[in-house]
């Protein structure tokens, strides 16, 4: 099944928007962060003439060379010693 560009983009945003939100409680949210990471990946990996999309959104400009608005989800920006 192939999925437009937009739709991709979407589930891209609505996935990152439960990761940032998700509070890790037990096993069960574990599981679903590393359910929705597995996801996030899958979405951001799906080839050019697919999906529209190659590679994760945002870095490197992304497919088109167009960047994503807003900013940057804190579940991708790395942990530096000053966060901790």
């Amino acid at each position: 099944m192939q999925l437009s560009k937009q739709s991709v983009e979407t589930l891209v945003d609505l996935v990152e928007n439960k990761l940032s939100t998700i509070e890790i409680w037990d096993r069960a949210d574990k599981r679903e962060v590393n359910m929705l990471r597995k996801c996030l990946r899958e979405l951001t990996a799906q080839p050019a003439g697919k999906a529209g999309m190659n590679g994760a959104p945002g870095q490197n400009g992304g497919a088109d060379g167009a960047r994503r608005r807003g900013r940057p989800p804190k579940h991708l920006e790395p942990i530096t010693e000053a966060a901790q």
